[in-house]
């Protein structure tokens, strides 16, 4: 690398090291990487995909066999008994809104018991903002089960809490937070307990950043409904845009009509030329998603021997494919950044900014010099200009350029006095 990049001696022989105390992870990740790669492989042999799914039709979309059996790949994939994936989402978000409006009904609530939604729900719901036409202003309701100081699940409130909710909403990633991620353990955990008091519930959890970082996945453990983002873990770095929502058929259907129209549902909305690359980014997911925790791995064992706090813990399972670095300042963001902009293929030569980012309370920072605008399965690092000025990254796509993404952002904080050697 030395030869191509000027990285400081220093710097390298740290990365060196770092790279050795995360093999053993890396082994751990690889294993999981190939029982994801076996369930899509299968998934597509039983599914009989062949090339003429790949053609995509026009239209309304009448009889799209590339649409309709990449609903059934998924669902088998995700142990669901329908799906419905589809370009038509334009984010993670979209595909949320979709499916908590497509269950719920005037006069049903909704129970997070994660805490806090993430900032972009926050409208959807009716939490800020009203009169936009949120749940709140269709009469339905919201609760909370706060998580405890040490970010983890309050187990012990969720059974009064849960108890009369049409919908029991995880959400699986830490969003801009420090809590840790979701566990498929953790997620089963709350799906007996909520069943044990409301047996009708839907538990619905958003699963973006989740796919294949382990061997099951939310709906092995008695979620009803996954939602998440094609630009994220289960598009492979291929998918153009998109997202999905796989579940039970009945719930499955009712989104579907909230996505198009009622009595048409999944029918109708040809897939264009997307499918190939859908197809594609799902059978690349499982190894994607395998080089984005690695990378992830390295940049959090480089930057605690450099003296910084990481999150996963060191030893935690992981829940989600993000590394929260907590830098400490806005400066050693915006240098974080800045090189992780300068490490990547596309626009590496601009310079990230913080700005008011629709959705968000506070300024965003965002680097993200990716193939696909705004693809977080590929290198990129974000965070809200506020305490404890965090970095969240999430990517790349391949290990070898995500090393390099993280040197450059260490070097680029060494530049500017923000990481030093003990001489």
């Amino acid at each position: 690398m030395s030869s191509v990049f000027s990285f400081d001696d220093r710097l390298l022989a740290a990365a060196a090291a770092a790279e050795q105390a995360a093999r053993p992870q890396f082994e751990e990740i690889d294993r999981i990487s190939q029982h994801g790669t076996a369930k899509v492989l299968k998934a597509f042999q039983s599914q009989q995909v062949s090339a003429a799914c790949f053609a995509g039709a026009n239209g309304y979309g009448y009889d799209d066999v590339g649409r309709d059996k990449l609903d059934r790949v998924w669902a088998e994939v995700f142990h669901t008994e329908d799906a419905l994936v589809r370009h038509h989402f334009v984010s993670g978000t979209h595909a949320l809104s979709t499916a908590l409006f497509g269950v719920l009904r005037t006069g049903d609530k909704m129970v997070s018991v994660t805490g806090a939604p993430y900032d972009t729900l926050e409208e959807v719901i009716g939490i800020r903002g009203k009169g936009n036409g949120s749940l709140a202003d269709y009469g339905i309701t919201y609760g909370q089960v706060d998580l405890k100081p040490d970010g983890t699940p309050d187990f012990d409130a969720m059974p009064e809490a849960v108890r009369g909710a049409k919908v029991v909403y995880l959400q699986r990633s830490r969003g801009y937070s420090l809590r840790p991620a979701l566990t498929v353990a953790d997620i089963r955990k709350i799906a007996v307990i909520t069943r044990s008091v409301n047996p009708d519930a839907v538990i619905m959890v958003d699963n973006c950043y989740g796919e294949f970082v382990d061997y099951e996945e939310p709906t092995d453990a008695g979620a009803d409904l996954i939602i998440g983002s094609l630009i994220k873990n289960p598009g492979g770095g291929i998918a153009e845009t998109g997202g999905y929502i796989a579940g039970s058929a009945k719930l499955v259907e009712q989104c579907a009509y909230r996505l198009t129209c009622v009595g048409m549902g999944k029918e109708v909305g040809c897939s264009l030329n997307q499918c190939r690359s859908m197809y594609l980014g799902l059978f690349m997911a499982p190894e994607v998603v395998a080089n984005a925790r690695k990378t992830g791995a390295f940049a959090a064992s480089l930057f605690r021997s450099l003296g910084f706090e990481c999150l996963p813990e060191q030893g935690r399972t992981a829940g989600d494919i993000i590394t929260v670095l907590a830098l400490r300042s806005p400066e050693a963001m915006e240098a974080f950044c800045a090189g992780i902009q300068a490490g990547s293929p596309v626009d590496s030569y601009v310079t990230p900014e913080a700005w008011d980012m629709p959705g968000y309370e506070s300024k965003v920072i965002m680097a993200a010099g990716t193939f696909t605008g705004g693809a977080s399965i590929e290198l990129s690092a974000d965070g809200p200009m506020r305490e404890p000025y965090a970095v969240y990254l999430q990517g790349g796509i391949t290990y070898g350029s995500g090393k390099l993404g993280i040197l450059t952002a260490a070097q680029k904080m060494l530049e500017r006095g923000l990481i030093t050697f003990a001489s």
